[in-house]
């Protein structure tokens, strides 16, 4: 499992995440919020399946030649 989301994408997957967790517990109270636990999970792991599905990576280039050395 090589990591495929960048740190720009981590961060904003964590922010719009929370947004939507929160909707959970404040706001019009809808279910559809628990989908920001699947946002931040990604953001924490660093690894998104449908990213890899479609060889999209928002990591640089030198980043992901370093991960190979290591």
């Amino acid at each position: 499992m090589t990591k495929n989301i960048g740190t720009v994408d981590r961060t904003v997957r964590i922010v719009v995440g929370l947004v939507l967790l929160s909707l959970v517990f404040v706001g019009p109270q809808t279910p559809w919020g628990w989908i920001g636990l699947v946002l931040i999970a990604t953001a924490a792991v660093g690894y998104c399946p449908p990213y890899a599905l479609l060889g999209i990576s928002t990591r640089g280039k030198q980043k992901e030649s370093e991960e190979k050395m290591a």
